[in-house]
């Protein structure tokens, strides 16, 4: 039959099934996929909580969302015009979240009387009129998967498991992608066993034909490329960019990269990246625990290195006394927290901002740090660099806030030219005359004097310090001079950040404020409100302690202020306390990011009652 085109302007999907079913290679490989036909893409991976859940249960469904468009985008899309259900668990846990009349491609082979109980399922969906109002695309993809590789010499687990490449097909053909990249990247990734290789491709194709003969898809959809500004991009996730930008800084800064780290969901990435970068003088080294990653870190920026320390909430928590260390010591640390749902272990693959109290308060004594945190997946290459930065020049520990959402999610990223990155100076001491550990510059930094240079041996510990001389001292009106020192130190980083920046109407009376992941979801939400008549404002903090110097001024600007946040309203709390001004509160701690709609309504909310 012939069959007609029609050309949208984004989709959003949502391949979902089993843990096993590889829904995130399934989904990733779309994306890489989507992107190099041009669109712009935004992506939310969603894994289970349980490493192990029960086949077939809604606890161990596994998701993968992605929003492509021919025009810049902010997220990865609300709500779903298209799920992939691998099985009833992944149809009942996504149901809710899909458009009115969105398409549901259901694999009916798996929707039989044990599948269907163990998603608590009492009669089919498929059958009874619970699917009323949704495009129903029944396909029988596992048998479809089976008859592909009769003969094929694999078992019925190792067919089994390529039925997410037949879904990838049948959707590659009905969105008018191109197979070649999956298949080249199919041919590198099993080149060690040729016949899993052939079987996956074999299924792709037999996907992508189905799609083309098959009478349940009367239409092909396109999507033009959108229109980004001109150069070499790449799909790049946040763990991915943190990495990269921890590389570039130790190019540009001429000191080798450390990292001292212990394994943490969703941090572990970075540490996985940078280990593939030794030709680069990276080195890093997988501790026993958190305190042991990050006193090796401190070991590090002693010896002279740029040493960065990686973990998520509950890890930041048993780094927090080394975190002091580092304060007293006055290295340069940097600490990246990747936020998870908490407390204690908490939503290890959920996504949350509930570490900023943390972050900015939590130590024992006056013990103030750098606190910056990135916006959007490719952001954090940026304020890996920025965080190298501000650590080396003012000889401070930093923490650099991204979280589960930023971390996993993946957008272009349009690569940067290697000289358009500015250098970082770092000044080693090497004149022995009138040194002292603890002298201090322009900006109360102190020297930076290896192990080994001769004439600058000193000795630094945890006990506080005499100022200049750095001798253990427990004089109380030095320890207040020192305190008070410090905090100073932090202080004057705010001279070397930019000023928070507002866009959209300047004139307004409500203003957005945000910070980290919201980014995308507020911008969304704003230009859609805006695009309707109403007059809106927004600001989104990437600098938190300290703020930028024009903070009171912008807020004080506006009468009404709102402040998002998957939190209970620290940020919020942060800014009511230090600028003394009325904000009212948007939170969300679902271990899910906002989306769009959810803040556009509370626009509507307090444009209403003004």
């Amino acid at each position: 039959m012939e069959k007609g085109s029609l050309e949208l302007n984004d989709v959003t999907v949502r391949f979902a099934g089993d843990s096993g079913d590889g829904m995130q290679l399934t989904g990733t490989q779309f994306t890489n996929t989507t992107a190099l036909a041009g669109n712009d893409v935004s992506t939310l991976p969603d894994y289970p909580a349980e490493i192990r859940a029960p086949i077939g249960t809604t606890y161990g469904v596994s998701g993968f969302q992605l929003h492509f468009s021919n025009i810049d985008i902010q997220t990865p899309g609300d709500s779903p015009d298209v799920l992939v259900a691998m099985n009833p668990a992944a149809l009942k846990v996504n149901l809710r979240d899909l458009k009115s009349g969105a398409t549901i491609i259901i694999n009916v082979n798996s929707f039989d009387t044990k599948n269907l109980r163990l998603a608590g399922y009492e009669t089919n969906p498929i059958e009874d009129d619970s699917l009323e109002g949704y495009n129903v695309v029944p396909v029988p993809l596992s048998n479809l998967t089976s008859k592909a590789l009769e003969g094929s010499g694999l078992s019925a687990k190792e067919i089994g498991r390529s039925k997410n490449f037949f879904a990838l097909g049948m959707m590659y053909w009905l969105y008018s992608r191109e197979v070649e990249p999956t298949i080249t990247w199919i041919d590198s990734k099993f080149k060690g066993v040729p016949l899993i290789a052939e079987a996956n491709k074999k299924v792709l194709m037999a996907g992508y034909y189905y799609g083309e003969n098959t009478e349940l898809f009367t239409t092909r959809y396109y999507v033009e490329p959108a229109k980004l500004p001109s150069g070499m991009y790449r799909s790049i996730s946040g763990n991915e960019a943190t990495a990269l930008g921890f590389i570039t800084a130790s190019v540009k800064s001429g000191l080798p990269l450390f990292l001292g780290s212990y394994p943490i969901t969703p941090a572990s990435d970075i540490l996985h990246e940078l280990s593939k970068y030794k030709n680069f003088g990276v080195r890093t080294f997988q501790a026993e625990d958190e305190i042991a990653g990050i006193t090796a870190a401190i070991g590090a920026a002693f010896s002279g290195a740029l040493a960065i320390t990686t973990t998520s909430g509950p890890g930041l928590a048993l780094k927090t006394e080394a975190v002091g260390l580092a304060v007293m010591t006055e290295l340069p640390l940097v600490i990246i927290d990747v936020q998870r749902g908490g407390p204690s272990t908490g939503l290890p693959t959920k996504t949350e901002q509930s570490d900023l109290f943390q972050a900015v308060h939590g130590r024992n004594g006056e013990c103030p740090v750098v606190v910056i945190a990135a916006c959007t997946p490719s952001d954090c290459f940026n304020m890996a660099i920025e965080a190298s930065r501000i650590a080396l020049k003012y000889m401070v520990p930093v923490i650099l806030l991204t979280d589960g959402y930023l971390a996993n999610g993946s957008e272009p990223w349009k690569i940067p030219e290697p000289d358009d990155i500015p250098k970082i100076d770092v000044k080693f001491r090497t004149d022995k005359e009138g040194f002292f550990p603890y002298l201090r510059d322009e900006n109360l930094s102190r020297p930076w004097a290896l192990p080994g240079t001769p004439g600058l041996e000193h000795r630094i510990g945890g006990l506080e310090k005499a100022n200049i001389t750095g001798n253990v001292s427990y004089d109380s009106e030095n320890h207040e001079f020192m305190v008070r020192l410090r905090a100073q130190k932090v202080k004057n980083v705010e001279k070397d950040i930019p000023d928070l920046i507002v866009t959209g109407d300047k004139d307004a009376d409500l203003i957005i404020v945000g910070w980290g992941g919201t980014f995308g979801a507020i911008t969304e939400a704003v230009n859609r409100a805006r695009m309707t008549g109403k007059k809106i404002a927004q600001a989104h903090f990437k600098y938190i302690s300290p703020f930028p110097r024009n903070t009171k001024e912008v807020l004080r600007n506006f009468k009404k202020i709102l402040c998002p946040e998957l939190n209970l309203g620290q940020l919020s709390q942060l800014l009511k306390s230090e600028f003394l001004v009325d904000v009212e509160t948007l939170n969300k701690i679902q271990g899910l990011p906002f989306k769009s709609s959810e803040i556009e309504n509370k626009i509507e909310s307090i444009l209403g009652e003004m």
